[in-house]
């Protein structure tokens, strides 16, 4: 029944979502890893999407990819980020996944006559996933967070599934973590312990007594508040752990490990304790705390009102601010705005250093972009075009330097006269939108000589990961090489990857049809967000 010597750590969270649960998993993994152990991370979304890929950012904040394609949780770039894994589809699963499963099983007979249930069926299937991933990956830890909060009906499953195992794989081989928020209120200054203690509750009423409680709160957890979360939850207040406000969420583990979280980590999982080795983790906290230089960065997206449909983003310029020395101050620049003409685009961009072109899907936006594109071409602005914003450069280029009028993307006008971006042949066949995109790592053959293949050390081949349905059109790419455009990297079939101008026309203008911020880490920023910012702060 058990997994034969591998622990497992479950990630709870109470009284509100996005309250913190995937930096406190992610830490929890750093500390351990840098004990010496091999960590795993799964994170659980009890939404019935089978996966990511169909939601509105604005519902649910960035889609993150894996190298094999997944369409997953945001928490997934998180862990990659803190341990410096590549993880799968699968350590990211769905309600969605699971009854799928379920109701196939029960079409194909393999329930043999039963009458299928939540309990066992379902729960039997959450845990087979979460053991196979902790298998198949040869882990020594498995950490499972648990998506949404305590006492949603949606969740109520996992959280069973998750107290059965503390029971099959017994004593000192399971570890409960709840992540819970003690506000303080504006009006006494007071901080408020009794959310955290009702969360505990509704915990402890199915079946699950945590082993540590993690207090997000704005301020440093008071001993007074401790002490009352201690006795309420049934825990020694060696166990309680304040996650108070600080700089940068990269700063999560070492706040933690100044607590003693990992020493008891250790303790209650029965593993040897290794002095954890964050000689380099703190050097590049101290970094990002402390930039030599700051430059300001315009992010011209459409989902820019929810930042976190931005996170890998943000965080790949984060790293590689850190590794120049360079504080990367965002200006979030909204594109419908510019397209409604509620921003005047020179006031908006005359005084940035650098502009991200933001990925994105659909019509509403993309002239607010193409014309902040314009702008930043002709004042030689050092400009970065991931994905969709590649394709909107192309069109600002057909337009206004081959002059190709009226050039668009068949996804914005169907009836352009001139559809230099178009959709992949493949894709036209497509019915479904769920998981059928162009996606994870593929090869990028980089064209020598040109600004990527020298971000990226003289490499001939390199893998960055995709997601996109749309492709410069092969038709007119011979017309915009003529008139001045670079194709300086080129897919497998022959499609467009990465584009560019002469860095003697331009300071810095590339962009690239994959998504290079999936794969950037603290210690390793990505070479183009890198060649970027470089320019950028050389640009006053």
């Amino acid at each position: 029944m058990g997994s034969k010597g591998i622990k497992y750590i479950f990630i709870t969270g109470g009284v509100l979502s996005s309250v913190g649960k995937g930096i406190v998993t992610a830490s929890t993994g750093l500390l351990l890893k840098s004990m010496g152990y091999n960590v795993g991370a799964i994170k659980i979304d009890p939404y019935i999407n089978v996966d990511a890929g169909t939601m509105n950012p604005f519902m649910h904040g960035e889609v993150f990819v894996t190298e094999d394609g997944g369409e997953t949780d945001l928490d997934l770039g998180h862990y990659e980020r803190f341990l410096d894994v590549n993880l799968s589809k699968k350590h990211n699963i769905t309600t969605g996944q699971v009854y799928k499963a379920v109701i196939e099983k029960e079409r194909r007979g393999d329930y043999l006559g039963q009458t299928v249930q939540v309990i066992p069926h379902v729960t039997n299937e959450i845990k087979s996933r979460i053991r196979e991933v902790a298998i198949e990956t040869q882990v020594d830890i498995m950490l499972v967070e648990i998506g949404g909060t305590v006492g949603d009906i949606e969740g109520l499953p996992f959280l069973e599934a998750a107290r059965q195992m503390m029971l099959e794989e017994g004593p000192g081989n399971t570890f409960f973590v709840h992540v819970a928020l003690a506000p303080v209120l504006s009006t006494t200054g007071e901080q408020k312990t009794k959310p955290v203690q009702h969360s505990v509750y509704e915990l402890r009423r199915i079946g699950i007594q945590p082993d540590a409680i993690v207090v997000r709160t704005p301020r440093p957890l008071e001993e007074e508040a401790r002490r009352k979360i201690a006795l309420y939850s049934n825990l020694p207040e060696d166990a309680v752990f304040s996650d108070h406000d600080i700089e940068t969420i990269y700063e999560v583990p070492l706040l933690l490990k100044k607590q003693g979280y990992h020493i008891l980590l250790t303790k209650k999982l029965n593993l040897s304790y290794r002095e954890p080795d964050l000689s380099e983790w703190e050097n590049f906290v101290e970094k990002i705390k402390k930039p030599r230089k700051r430059v300001k960065i315009a992010m011209i997206g459409k989902y820019t009102k929810l930042k976190d449909s931005y996170m890998s983003i943000i965080e790949a310029l984060k790293h590689a601010g850190a590794w120049l020395g360079i504080g990367p101050d965002l200006l979030w620049i909204e594109a419908t705005d510019i397209e409604r003409n509620k921003i005047d685009i020179e006031d908006a961009l005359l005084n940035v250093q650098g502009a991200v072109i933001l990925p994105g899907f659909g019509k509403r936006g993309a002239e607010g972009k193409i014309k902040a594109i314009k702008f930043l071409r002709e004042n030689n602005i050092p400009t970065l075009g991931i994905c969709y914003g590649l394709q909107l450069m192309v069109i600002e280029f057909a337009r206004n330097v081959s002059g190709l009028k009226g050039a668009n993307s068949t996804e914005i006008d169907p009836t352009t006269p001139h559809p230099v971006i178009d959709l992949l042949p493949e894709q036209k066949s497509i019915k479904t939108l769920g998981g059928t995109m162009r996606l994870g790592a593929r090869p990028l053959h980089l064209v020598p000589g040109t600004t990527i293949h020298k971000l990226y050390g003289g490499a001939s081949i390199v893998y960055e990961r995709h997601r996109h349905r749309y492709e410069v059109n092969p038709k007119y790419v011979n017309l915009l090489i003529e008139k001045g455009l670079i194709v300086s990297a080129w897919s497998e079939e022959g499609l467009v990857e990465a584009i560019e101008l002469s860095p003697k026309d331009h300071k810095f203008y590339l962009a690239t049809q994959a998504h290079p911020e999936f794969k950037s880490r603290p210690l390793k920023p990505s070479p183009i967000y890198l060649g970027f910012l470089r320019a950028a702060s050389a640009f006053f």
